[in-house]
């Protein structure tokens, strides 16, 4: 018989997150996920320090045993859709300045006006097409505050290879005329908005009904190899403790949060600043509410029906709630 060893303690945690405000990007700021293992004589190292595009891949396609993933919802439920053995390990709700950007002196206001434009949704040949997806639920989210769906306007493909900004592409269309409005979020789309000229038509992030503004970031999950949870649950609860511990830290600091935060999105602290509201440094700590778990599914079956996902991800089994509660108990919380 043929028995299947499991190899000794990994030499190395790889960790990765988007360029948005998370617990990750703070406890790596602060040097505290190295620290956390030093003695183990474990590295711990980030994709996006790795300086390999094959490393960098698995931001995306989570192959990679030992990564820990803080990052967009998109990628996440496309990796486990096509097959990827990963656990849902958590969930934060940020809210990152959601627009829907028109030409200057369009007088296009409200979601109302949206219907029968031209929306800009990018494509890219890539093989989860990330922003092609925020932009369309983008669009959804505006659409059905206004009792209207996509099919009351005009979804219209911008060609995004060859720009390497994001939003560049969208906005460049709007300016020649191309489209009449282009979904964008976040810091940096603040940047490009303003360089753009562009106007914002309509502010998702003043509509009461969270629902509107499920989209890749909303709600954002904390995924994790099934390999590296089965085999070695122990460093995953470590690592997570640490990430509610820096979210912890971050509560009392919103000045340090602001700094981190322009380095995370290298947009600036004035675009910083206008794209994240009062009181983001206290919304960092992961869960897996029912609440939180129901919008990921909102978003797991608005994926699968623009043929993003290839097999349907029933996130309630995907979850697996104890390192989180496992993690909670070794900082001695409730």
């Amino acid at each position: 018989m043929t028995h299947t060893s499991v190899p000794s303690v990994p030499d190395t945690l790889w960790f990765t997150r988007c360029p948005v405000p998370t617990a990750t990007g703070i406890a790596a700021d602060q040097n505290w996920l190295a620290a956390e293992f030093a003695s183990d004589g474990i590295a711990v190292r980030s994709l996006q320090d790795a300086g390999a595009d094959g490393y960098r891949q698995q931001h995306f396609t989570h192959a990679l045993p030992t990564l820990i993933r803080e990052g967009g919802n998109v990628p996440a439920l496309w990796a486990r859709s096509r097959g990827e053995e990963t656990r849902l390990i958590g969930l934060t709700w940020i809210e990152e300045r959601q627009t829907i950007l028109v030409a200057p002196g369009s007088g296009i206001r409200g979601a109302a006006a949206l219907r029968g434009l031209r929306l800009a949704a990018p494509r890219r040949a890539v093989p989860i097409d990330f922003r092609r997806a925020m932009a369309l639920r983008g669009f959804e989210g505006a659409l059905a505050s206004a009792g209207l769906g996509l099919d009351d306007a005009q979804v219209i493909d911008v060609s995004g290879d060859g720009y390497r900004r994001p939003w560049e592409a969208e906005l460049n269309a709007l300016r020649r005329g191309d489209v009449d409005a282009v979904y964008a979020k976040g810091a940096v789309a603040v940047g490009a908005a303003r360089r753009a000229g562009a106007e914002v038509g309509v502010e998702l992030d003043e509509i009461p009904e969270v629902t509107y503004r499920v989209n890749n970031g909303t709600p954002r999950p904390i995924t994790v190899h099934r390999f590296l949870l089965d085999n070695y649950p122990e460093l995953v609860d470590r690592f997570l403790a640490v990430l509610l511990r820096a979210a912890d830290w971050a509560e009392d600091r919103p000045g340090d949060i602001a700094r981190i935060l322009s380095a995370e999105t290298g947009a600036g602290a004035e675009h910083v600043a206008d794209a994240y509201r009062p009181g983001t440094h206290r919304s960092l700590h992961p869960d897996l509410s029912g609440d939180r778990l129901a919008l990921l599914a909102q978003q797991e079956a608005a994926l699968r029906s623009h043929a993003f996902l290839s097999e349907p991800v029933d996130v309630h089994t995907w979850a697996d709630h104890e390192p989180l509660r496992r993690a909670r108990m070794l900082n001695n919380v409730p």
